[in-house]
C-alpha cells in the first residue's frame, strides 16, 4: 500500500506531516517498553526497587500520551480516549488474556472507566449547561451591557471594564467562549480607532489576557483548576493524603483576590505597551437590549444565581458537595426544555474527554505503584518546600507556552501530586499538597505569550490588531508575576492555616496495646498490684522468659519499659471467676 493511501485511512485531517509525528510517536512509545530500566537504577540491589511489567506499560502510554499531546497527530481529546482504551486493554483486570500478568495485580477496570464519570467532569458539565443557556438566552450580552456603564467613555477605563467582564464571564463560561463572545462585542469598536492609534491592540489583547487570568478565579473556569482539584480528592480517597477539600468557596476567596490582582497589573502594562490616544469611546454592543423575561430565561437567571450562591456559601452551610451542586442545572435546564438535544449535542464533550484521559493517567501511576518508584528517582525530599514549588511552576509555565493549559495540567498533576504526597511533611510551611497544586494549577494557566499558547489568544492574534512581540511582551510578564503572586499567596494562606493544618507523614498515631482483663504485676517485694486495663506501647520492651514465672496469654502482650525489674502475671478472667 503506498504511503498515500495508509496516510488516507486516518481521514481528511492526517496531513503527511502528523503522519511523520504520528510515526515518531509511536516508535519512541515502544522504545519505551523495552528500554533496560534495571540498568538505569530500578533493580533489587536499589532502594526504588524493580519495575513490573505494569509499570512498565504505563511508562509506554505516557510517552504517547505526552508526545501525541505536544505534536498533535490526532485531535488531543482523541489521545485522551486512546489512552483509557489501552490501559483497559493492557493493563486491566479486564484486559486481554495476553497482557495478564502473574503475581502483579491489575488495575480494576472500574477505576478508569470512571474516571468518564469523575465528579470533577460532573463540575465542569455543569458550568457547560450554565455557560449554553446564559448564551442562549442573551444573559452573557445585557450582563456585558449593564457592567460596562460604570466605566464611563474614557477608553482607559472601558479596557478596564472589557477585562474584568471578560474575566468574570471566563469564571463560569470556557475562556475561549468568552473571548470569541467579548472579541465579536469589540469588533466595532475597534474600527473606532485611527490607523496609528496603538490602543487598538491594547483593547486585542485585553480580551485573551481578560479571559486566561479570569478562568483561575473558580475551579470550573479552567480545565487546569479542575484537573488540579480532582487529584487531590483521589489522593484524599485513596488514603494517601490527610487534608480538607477545597470548596468551590474557598477557591473563590483566594482565586477572585488573586485574579484582581493580576488584571489590574496587566491594564497597566497594556497601557504602558500600548498608549491611547482616543479621549472618549462609545460602546454599542449588538444583540444587547432588555433582559429576556419569557419564562425559560427567568428559569436560566434562577438556577445560575441559585448555583452561585451555593457554591460560594459552601457545604458547610447547606451540605450539598459542589459537584452536586453542578448537576442542578443539568437537570432543570433538561427538565424545562432551556437546554434542547441539539444545545447539548454543541457542548465541548472533547474538553471532558480531554481531563478524563488526565484522571486515567493518574489512576495509572498510583495503582501500579510507578508514581512512587518515580519520585525515588530524584530526592525531592531533601529539597527545601518553596525550591518544591518554584520549580514545579516554572516547567509548568514553561510547557503551557508551547501545549495545550489542559494538556499541561493532565500530564503533570498526577506526576506532581505524587511527589508532593512523598514529600509532604516538607510542604507543611506553605500549605502541604493542596497548596502545591493549587500553585501548579494556576502556573498551567499563566502560560500565555504566544498566539499558539492558548485559543483565546489565537482568536485575538487573528484581528489582526495585535502584533506577537507585544503578546510575547506581556505573556512572559504577566507570567512570571503571576508565579510570583502565587507563591506569596499559598505562604500567606499557609500561615493564617486557610487549607487546614496538613498532618506529618511521619506523625502516625501509635497504636494502643491491646486491653487485658486482668493483669497482676509483682513487684521486687512479692506484692501484686492490678495494672491498668491497657498498657500504653512503649519504645524498650521487655520480653518475658520462657522459664519465667509469669504465665503470659499469647494474645495479651504488655509492653514494659526496660528499666523496670518486674514480673508479669497474666490472669485468665474465665479462670479466675
Amino acid at each position: 500500500m503506498p504511503p498515500g493511501a495508509i496516510i488516507s485511512t486516518f481521514g481528511p485531517t492526517m496531513t503527511k506531516a502528523k503522519f511523520i509525528k504520528f510515526i515518531i510517536a509511536s516508535i519512541l512509545a515502544i522504545v519505551a517498553l523495552f528500554l533496560p530500566y534495571e540498568s538505569l537504577g530500578f533493580d533489587a540491589a536499589s532502594p526504588m526497587g524493580i519495575l513490573n511489567p505494569l509499570e512498565i506499560r504505563v511508562i509506554g502510554v505516557f510517552v504517547m500520551a505526552a508526545l501525541f499531546w505536544i505534536l498533535q497527530p490526532f485531535p488531543i481529546w482523541s489521545t485522551s480516549v486512546l489512552v483509557i482504551v489501552l490501559m483497559i486493554v493492557t493493563m486491566s483486570d479486564s484486559s486481554l488474556t495476553p497482557f495478564r500478568v502473574d503475581g502483579v495485580t491489575m488495575i480494576s477496570h472500574k477505576s478508569i472507566m470512571a474516571t468518564f464519570a469523575n465528579p470533577i467532569i460532573m463540575l465542569f458539565l455543569g458550568g457547560f449547561f450554565l455557560a449554553a443557556a446564559a448564551t442562549k438566552y442573551k444573559m452573557d450580552l445585557n450582563l456585558a451591557r449593564v457592567l460596562l456603564k460604570p466605566f464611563g467613555k474614557n477608553p482607559k477605563f472601558v479596557l478596564l471594564g472589557l477585562m474584568l467582564i471578560t474575566a468574570v464571564f471566563s469564571m463560569f463560561m470556557s475562556n475561549t467562549a468568552t473571548a470569541a463572545m467579548m472579541l465579536a462585542i469589540l469588533a466595532p469598536v475597534l474600527k473606532l480607532f485611527e490607523p496609528d492609534d496603538r490602543g487598538k491592540a491594547a483593547f486585542a489583547l485585553a480580551i485573551p489576557l481578560g479571559a486566561n487570568i479570569g478562568g483561575m478565579g473558580t475551579p470550573i473556569g479552567t480545565p487546569p483548576n479542575a484537573i488540579a482539584l480532582g487529584a487531590l480528592n483521589d489522593a484524599v480517597a485513596r488514603g494517601d493524603l490527610v487534608a480538607n477539600p477545597v470548596t468551590f468557596g474557598q477557591w473563590m476567596a483566594f482565586g477572585i483576590p488573586y485574579v484582581i490582582i493580576l488584571m489590574v497589573v496587566a491594564w497597566i502594562l497594556l497601557l504602558k505597551i500600548y498608549p491611547i490616544k482616543m479621549k472618549e469611546m462609545v460602546l454599542n454592543i449588538e444583540g444587547a437590549g432588555k433582559f429576556d423575561t419569557s419564562p425559560k430565561a427567568i428559569i436560566v437567571y434562577i438556577t445560575f444565581v441559585l448555583c452561585v450562591i451555593l457554591w460560594v456559601t459552601g457545604k458547610n452551610v447547606h451540605g450539598i458537595n459542589d459537584n452536586a451542586i453542578a448537576m442542578i442545572p443539568m437537570a432543570v435546564f433538561a427538565l424545562t426544555g432551556v437546554i434542547t438535544k441539539k444545545d447539548l449535542n454543541a457542548m465541548s464533550w472533547d474538553v471532558l474527554w480531554l481531563v478524563a484521559g488526565g484522571f486515567a493517567l493518574g489512576v495509572g501511576l498510583n495503582a501500579t505503584g510507578l508514581a512512587a518508584h518515580l519520585i525515588k528517582t530524584i530526592p525531592f525530599a531533601s529539597w527545601s518546600p518553596l525550591a518544591l514549588m518554584i520549580g514545579c511552576g516554572i516547567i509548568c509555565l514553561f510547557m503551557a507556552n508551547f501545549m495545550s493549559h489542559t494538556s499541561t495540567a493532565t500530564l503533570l498533576v498526577p506526576i506532581l501530586c505524587a511527589v508532593g504526597i512523598a514529600c509532604q511533611d516538607n510542604l507543611i510551611g506553605l500549605g502541604g499538597v493542596t497548596a502545591l497544586l493549587v500553585s501548579v494549577a494556576f502556573a498551567s494557566s499563566l502560560g500565555m505569550s504566544l498566539p499558539i499558547s492558548t485559543p483565546p489568544n489565537a482568536l485575538a492574534h487573528a484581528t489582526g490588531y495585535t502584533d506577537t512581540r507585544g503578546m510575547a511582551i506581556t505573556g512572559v510578564v504577566m507570567g512570571i508575576l503571576g508565579l510570583v503572586v502565587s507563591w506569596i499567596m499559598m505562604i500567606f494562606l499557609a500561615k493564617i492555616a486557610f487549607f487546614g493544618t496538613p498532618a506529618p507523614k511521619a506523625a502516625e498515631a501509635v497504636p494502643a496495646a491491646p486491653a487485658v482483663e486482668k493483669v497482676a504485676v509483682g513487684t521486687e517485694q512479692g506484692r501484686s498490684e492490678p495494672a491498668e486495663a491497657a498498657a500504653p506501647a512503649v519504645d524498650s520492651t521487655v520480653a518475658v522468659p520462657a522459664d519465667s514465672a509469669a504465665a503470659v496469654a499469647a494474645d495479651s502482650t504488655v509492653a514494659v519499659s526496660a528499666d523496670t525489674a518486674v514480673k508479669v502475671e497474666v490472669v485468665d478472667s474465665a479462670a479466675a471467676k
